[in-house]
């Protein structure tokens, strides 16, 4: 809906099939003549449970597409941005990439490692005219956040009142949760020419937790 409304293309891929994503590039290839830009969004919030008891398959999954799917388009990406000898890659990762959160090991687990491979990237691509950076939004508003603060309550026995107060909202400068479009301007600013002396840089979009 959204890529018909702004005159784009949409097309499915499954991020865990290397096969699917670099089908995915080289349709982008063929309908645009280059590839100027990757966002790696796709993810999933994995399960939140104690270390102790986490279900060690749900586990395995999360990181399945948080990381080896986001290597997975980060490869095919590469490949066809050195040849360009230009481009933008925009991880996203996570306030949690950077502090880590009980419950919420495979998510944390995932979001770091996109921080790591940010930064060897960056270094590695910079020579071709390639920049790589990581977004780290803070609790965004919408049905993710929703699911989230169900399943913690859930698993907590806390209101989900109290949990978005004491966890998502209070703890920063600005008291609310972060709206979508304000981490589509911060992806926005990324992927032109505005940033085109940043790389390697990990940009939190997070109401001020800090």
């Amino acid at each position: 809906v959204v890529a018909q409304a702004t005159g784009g293309h949409a097309v499915t891929c499954d991020v865990r099939d290397a096969n699917d994503v670099a089908a995915l590039m080289a349709t982008a290839v063929d309908r645009s003549g280059r590839l100027d830009i990757l966002v790696n969004n796709a993810g999933v919030p994995g399960p939140i449970a104690d270390v102790a008891d986490v279900d060690m398959d749900a586990w395995r999954g999360c990181l399945e597409i948080n990381l080896f799917g986001a290597m997975n388009c980060l490869q095919a990406a590469a490949r066809i941005m050195r040849g360009q000898s230009s481009g933008s890659i925009i991880n996203m990762s996570s306030l949690m990439g950077v502090q880590g959160y009980p419950m919420r090991s495979a998510y944390s687990a995932s979001k770091f490692a996109l921080v790591g491979i940010t930064q060897a990237m960056a270094r590695e691509l910079g020579p071709c005219g390639v920049r790589v950076n990581a977004l780290l939004p803070g609790a965004v508003s919408g049905e993710n956040m929703d699911e989230i603060v169900a399943r913690r309550s859930k698993a907590e026995g806390r209101p989900a009142a109290d949990i978005i107060r004491d966890s998502y909202t209070d703890p920063s400068a600005l008291k609310r949760w972060v709206d979508p479009e304000e981490v589509g301007r911060a992806t926005l600013f990324l992927a032109s020419d505005l940033s085109s002396a940043t790389t390697g840089e990990t940009i939190k979009v997070d109401c001020g937790r800090f």
